[in-house]
Formats: C-alpha cells, sequence, structure tokens
C-alpha cells in the first residue's frame, strides 16, 4: 500500500508544526509522509526542539519552511494547528482533506506550556491514527 501524506500547518512553523510533525513521524511515520509548514516562518522555537527531546524525540535537524504548494497539493490530509493557519490556509484541490486540530501557541509561555502543548499534539495524532 502506498503512503498517505499528512500536512501540519501553523502561523510560523515553528512550534506547533515543528512538534506535530516529529511526532506524526514517530506515531504514522510507518503509514504516512508527514510534514509541516507555515504562513510565514519564525525558524524553529528551541523550546519546541528541547520539549520533543525530553520524550525521546529529535527535531532538530527539521526547518521552518513555508508551505510547499506540491506538497499541499498532493497531501491525503492538511491539518492546521491554529486559527490564523486555518483562516488562511490556501484553496486546496478537493481531494485533499482539511481538518482543524487547535492548540495554544507554547511560544512565549513558560516552559509548562511547551511540556502540555506537545502532549495534547501527541494525544491528537494518537488518536487521529486510532480513527484510521
Amino acid at each position: 500500500m502506498e503512503k498517505r501524506t499528512i500536512y501540519f500547518i501553523c502561523t510560523g512553523n515553528s512550534c506547533r508544526s515543528q512538534m506535530a510533525e516529529g511526532w506524526g513521524k514517530v506515531i504514522l511515520g510507518k503509514d504516512w509522509n508527514v510534514y509541516s509548514g507555515g504562513i510565514e516562518t519564525h525558524g524553529v522555537n528551541p523550546n519546541a526542539i528541547e520539549a520533543m527531546h525530553e520524550v525521546g524525540v529529535d527535531i532538530s535537524n527539521q526547518t521552518s519552511d513555508l508551505i510547499n504548494p506540491d506538497i499541499l497539493n498532493k497531501a491525503d490530509l492538511v491539518v492546521t494547528l491554529c486559527s490564523h493557519a486555518d483562516a488562511h490556509c490556501p484553496i486546496m484541490p478537493p481531494h485533499v482533506h482539511k481538518e482543524h486540530w487547535g492548540f495554544d501557541d507554547p511560544a512565549g509561555q513558560p516552559w509548562s506550556e511547551f511540556q502540555r502543548v506537545r502532549d495534547e499534539i501527541k494525544s491528537a495524532i494518537e488518536h487521529f491514527k486510532h480513527r484510521q
């Protein structure tokens, strides 16, 4: 069976979508190609890298990228992770399914917020896997 593609999108491709890409590769990697992108690029937040490292997931080689039209248009599922990305997500072909999974932005917040959002994203991806 050919791998499907999931594309996680948020505003800056800095925190939430980076963590989602990391968890997605760990949890869905056998069955899905996993990517992330942003409406803008803000660089990968060092606290997102550290939060994922804390649970044994290395996202230090991931990059903060603008939405790639090729990935977007070939994706099976696009998941927006914040309301800004949901509202500003580019138009997609009819075959691309879109879902919105809203998470708080941990950027600029206390360390515990990075941990909480990291764990919420993991739970959402695990729940998604069990829906398949």
